[in-house]
C-alpha cells in the first residue's frame, strides 16, 4: 500500500492503492486482455520490467489481481475486485477524450499504437489464410518506422521485423494521423480523402483495411466542437 492520506473517505482509501504511477495503466492493460508479463510490457513499453513486477506484486497482495502458473508461464488476471475497475477506466478514458487537449509529440509512441491496433482487429472479417498488412509510419524513428500485422481469422500477430510473408496491403501515414484515426479524432475515410493516410493494395483490400483495423472503444465519445469526430458520417 502507498502512503496513507489518513482519511476515512472511500475515495481516499481507494487512491492509496491506485494512484501510484503506472498502476491504473497496468489495470487498463489487464482489462484489455493482456495476461502475460511480456504482453503487459508491450502495452507499457516505457515502464521498466522491475517496476512492472513491483506493481503486479502489489496488486496481487492487495487482491486486485490473481497470479497463477500455467505450465512454464505465469498468467495474470484481474480478480472480481479488479474487474470492477473497468467502469472507472472507461469513465477516465471518456473524460480524457473530451477534455484533454492536443497530444504532444512525446505522447505518440508507435509501439503502443501497433499493440492497440493489433488487439482490436475484427478477426471475423479477415479472410481465410494469412493476410499481411504493413504499416509505414513516415515520421517515426527509423527502427520503429515499419511494422507488419499478420492477420488470420483466429488471431493477429504484430511484428517489428519482416515475418517473411507476402504483403497484401501497405498503410502509409504520419504517427499523428494514424493515432488520430485510432482515437476517433479522425475517420479512415476523411484521412484517406485528405491524403493524410494512404492504403496501397487491391481495391478490395483498400476497402477492407479500415474495417479490419477499427478505432478505439473511446472513438464514439463526442468531442466538444469537433466537426470531424468519429461520430460524423
Amino acid at each position: 500500500m502507498g502512503a496513507s492520506y489518513h482519511q476515512f473517505c472511500p475515495v481516499a482509501k481507494a487512491m492509496e492503492l491506485l494512484d501510484e504511477r503506472w498502476t491504473m495503466l497496468v489495470i487498463r492493460e489487464l482489462l484489455s486482455g493482456s495476461r502475460h508479463f511480456n504482453d503487459l510490457r508491450r502495452g507499457l513499453p516505457r515502464m521498466s520490467p522491475s517496476l512492472l513486477s513491483k506493481r503486479l506484486n502489489h496488486l496481487a497482495r492487495s487482491g486486485v489481481l490473481e497470479r497463477r502458473q500455467e505450465g512454464r508461464e505465469v498468467v495474470y488476471e484481474l480478480s472480481p475486485a479488479g474487474s470492477e475497475l473497468q467502469a472507472a477506466i472507461e469513465l477516465l478514458g471518456a473524460w480524457g477524450v473530451r477534455w484533454i487537449g492536443e497530444l504532444g509529440d512525446a505522447d505518440l509512441d508507435p509501439r503502443v499504437l501497433m499493440w492497440d491496433l493489433h488487439r482490436n482487429v475484427d478477426t471475423a472479417t479477415v479472410p481465410e489464410g494469412i493476410t499481411v498488412v504493413r504499416f509505414d509510419i513516415v515520421d517515426a524513428p527509423p527502427r520503429l518506422r515499419r511494422w507488419w500485422m499478420v492477420l488470420t481469422p483466429t488471431g493477429v500477430d504484430v511484428c517489428d521485423a519482416d515475418p517473411g510473408h507476402e504483403v497484401a496491403a501497405t498503410v502509409n501515414g504520419s504517427m499523428r494521423d494514424l493515432v488520430s484515426i485510432w482515437r476517433g479524432d479522425r475517420t479512415w475515410s476523411s484521412s484517406l480523402r485528405r491524403g493524410a493516410v494512404t492504403i496501397t493494395g487491391s481495391t478490395q483490400l483498400q476497402h477492407q483495411v479500415p474495417i479490419w483495423f477499427g478505432p478505439s472503444r473511446f472513438a464514439t465519445v463526442p468531442r466538444p466542437g469537433d466537426p470531424d469526430a468519429a461520430l460524423a458520417s
